[in-house]
């Protein structure tokens, strides 16, 4: 490949891909733009004339460069950094704009970035690629100094970590979704005649001290109490959507994809009895959270 003048115009044809594939490695829109500015630089600073196929090669970089960061954060056990502005390069659009990430992060799904965060770094490596790139394993491998049939291993644990199972009956599964994602649109949009319709007339909705803002239990009975609950946590709503929670349908709470919230959802035969809202967490760390269509 005759890189020369022509290099910088050639990165950018792969740029959109390869910031995709570093930020759902990475789940995070400044640490995707350091990768991808990483992969300019080794690009820039590369003999690439042996290079036949550049969006392999600058996949490769990638991947490698958001497995190293993955590794890192797992060994220091802190939280990925806040979004931060990263050096420029050409062409790129603005980042550390908050509004922008969460939008990012929709695109993307809430509920598989908070999934994404639970998987080892080689396992979300392999997922990542394989499954939402179409990367074939006999590349993947040596990106995790794997075996491509190991490489495939990695990617079915976490393709069943990510996909989940319900112990319900079809049937109940079928309903707890219908009735759960209808409590969602009609938070959305403010219906709260809807909601009601939706609630048991005796439901309780339990919070606990890390799920509000004034870090107190919170229990409201009746549906009405709970309509109006609702109604002041709707700033939320945008940063919501369901999920498999324990192998049940719910809600989780991601802002730019960080677990936030679960709603635990109780539904009987007159609508949703019960509603738990859990912020704490180590009680969040417990939950066995899966995506709900991918």
């Amino acid at each position: 490949m005759d890189g020369g003048a022509w290099l910088p115009e050639q990165f950018e044809e792969h740029r959109m891909r390869l910031r995709a594939v570093a930020y759902r490695m990475l789940g995070s829109a400044s640490e995707a733009d350091d990768a991808v500015q990483e992969a300019w630089l080794r690009l820039s600073r590369a003999d690439t004339s042996g290079v036949e196929n550049l969006d392999a090669w600058l996949t490769t970089v990638v991947a490698r460069v958001s497995l190293n960061m993955l590794r890192a954060r797992a060994t220091r056990r802190e939280d990925p950094l806040p979004p931060q502005v990263a050096e420029p390069v050409a062409g790129r659009g603005e980042v550390g704009d908050p509004e922008q990430e969460a939008l990012l992060a929709d695109s993307v799904g809430l509920a598989l970035l908070v999934v994404l965060d639970t998987l080892t770094p080689a396992e979300r490596l392999a997922f990542v690629l394989h499954d939402l790139f179409a990367v074939p394993f006999d590349e993947i491998g040596p990106m995790v100094e794997r075996s491509p049939t190991a490489a495939r291993q990695l990617a079915s644990r976490a393709r069943r970590r990510v996909r989940g199972a319900s112990p319900l009956p079809a049937a109940d599964a079928a309903r707890q979704r219908r009735v759960v994602e209808a409590f969602l649109a009609a938070s959305r949009g403010g219906d709260f005649e809807a909601l009601v319709a939706l609630l048991d007339p005796d439901v309780v909705l339990r919070a606990d001290p890390a799920s509000g803002p004034f870090r107190v239990p919170l229990v409201l009975r009746g549906a009405q109490s709970v309509v109006k609950g609702a109604s002041a946590s709707a700033d939320r709503v945008r940063f919501t959507e369901p999920a498999l929670i324990d192998g049940v349908v719910g809600l989780v709470t991601a802002p730019r994809g960080r677990l936030l919230l679960v709603l635990r959802f109780t539904v009987g035969d007159r609508g949703i009895t019960a509603i738990d809202v859990i912020g704490d967490p180590e009680r969040l760390s417990r939950f066995d959270i899966a995506v709900l269509d991918l």
